[in-house]
């Protein structure tokens, strides 16, 4: 089953081959596609990069196997994905191009990026840890990712570095959604001053709620350059030197999932909030805890509770207050906005009212066009891919007496494709 064109990929030519590949007389299955390499695996599918047969266009396939999936009690999970992934329509996030399934398997066909994750690309820094510029970089893409889950109603929950993956450009997009929440928003808008106090004294934000649901409203990233209606002709009147001081009240778009509960226990261990471990219950306020995680490992190559092992990282992550190295050195705003986003109590955490506009108006991202960032230059791209590489593998599972079977399945593959047989192993 194909899913419907994407605004932001509309001019992506993967749209037209799975397009013309399902408008054929048989229905998409895995023998539609040549599966080159896998890429990687997790604790409900592996995933390929495979081409599609008769073009050349290629594509990243997870694939799950459904008795594993029933046995394990993981059935959920996939469909929750499955859905997830089919209401995307962003920059940042997968594009899920179509979606089939065998008598054994599940299989999703989205985007492939071809320049690994971010923890492997940490990896090859000079220090494994990014400058503050790289990581200003990736954390604003990865806000603006969060920002629009958050606005869908959807907690992710599994924010770390292995799962931001960067796509030929640089940019980045994030990947599985097993694990994410689905909940009930309801969009506002409210009332907020844009100044803060500085560096060391981040002066929050005023919210007054004005409940407007439902309606056409400007994006967030312009808000801060735009007048409140309800100034008085005197207020708008007011100098610079006023507003600095006295702050501009705007209206933020907020569509941040305040009332989603859940008792699961599901995350990483190093990137797990206190709230989960407590066992209290946890909505979208996760999130920003694993942002700060994930901002801090980025900039110190290394997460900041880890313990020897599981037990004692879980307790470091309640107990333990958080504290920075000396080395590498770290600004002062970046520690600023570490600390309100690894403050233990969900309630007083930033973000957890105002949502992802009250961290782009951190100091940390001050100068980032949040209108723009999608046009910015990457610290770093990845070298193309010269897919010519696959062809000799195929030649060689041809010539190990495969006899028949299409190039690069071999006959396991193709016997379980066929009968729901078998596992699903070509490497």
């Amino acid at each position: 089953m194909s899913g419907h064109v994407k605004h932001h990929t509309g001019g992506d030519c993967r749209w037209e081959a799975v397009q013309l590949a399902t408008s054929r007389d048989s229905p998409l299955s895995l023998v539609h596609f040549r599966l080159l390499k896998r890429l990687g695996y997790g604790d409900i599918g592996s995933v390929y990069l495979v081409e599609l047969r008769g073009t050349d266009t290629f594509f990243a396939m997870k694939v799950m196997d459904k008795e594993s999936l029933i046995s394990r009690n993981k059935l959920i999970r996939a469909q929750t994905e499955r859905e997830i992934l089919g209401l995307l329509d962003h920059p940042f996030l997968p594009t899920l191009y179509t979606h089939f399934e065998t008598d054994k398997f599940y299989c999703l066909v989205m985007e492939y990026c071809c320049g690994g994750n971010l923890h492997s690309l940490r990896q090859k820094q000079l220090h494994k840890h990014f400058s503050e510029q790289a990581a200003r970089f990736y954390a604003s893409e990865v806000l603006l990712a969060l920002e629009y889950l958050h606005m869908l109603g959807i907690v992710y929950r599994d924010l770390k570095p292995e799962n931001v993956l960067v796509r030929d450009g640089g940019h980045i997009m994030l990947s599985d959604f097993d694990l994410s929440l689905r909940c009930s928003v309801s969009p506002m808008l409210v009332k907020s001053s844009s100044v803060h106090a500085g560096p060391n004294g981040i002066e929050k934000g005023l919210a007054n709620t004005e409940g407007v649901s439902n309606g056409c409203i400007q994006p967030s990233a312009f808000f801060p350059r735009m007048l409140s209606m309800s100034m008085s002709k005197r207020n708008r009147n007011k100098t610079k030197s006023d507003l600095s001081l006295h702050g501009l009240q705007t209206m933020e778009f907020n569509a941040e999932p305040t009332d989603a509960r859940s008792m699961s226990f599901v995350g990483t261990h190093e990137y797990l909030a206190p709230e989960i471990i407590r066992g209290e219950g946890h909505g979208s306020a996760v999130d920003w805890w694993t942002f700060g995680i994930f901002l801090y490992e980025l900039l110190h190559g290394m997460t900041p509770f880890k313990g020897n092992g599981n037990r004692a990282t879980l307790s470091n992550v309640v107990e333990q207050p958080l504290r920075f190295p000396e080395s590498p050195p770290v600004s002062n705003v970046a520690r600023d906005l570490i600390r309100g986003l690894l403050t233990k109590d969900p309630q007083k955490r930033i973000a957890t009212k105002r949502g992802a506009t009250e961290i782009k108006q951190h100091p940390f991202f001050e100068g980032v066009n949040w209108a723009l960032v999608r046009s910015a230059h990457p610290p770093s791209v990845p070298d193309p891919v010269d897919f010519r590489q696959y062809l000799g593998k195929e030649k060689k599972a041809a010539e190990r007496g495969l006899g028949n079977v299409p190039s690069s399945l071999s006959a396991g593959a193709v016997a379980a494709a066929k009968t729901g047989s078998g596992q699903f192993e070509y490497f």
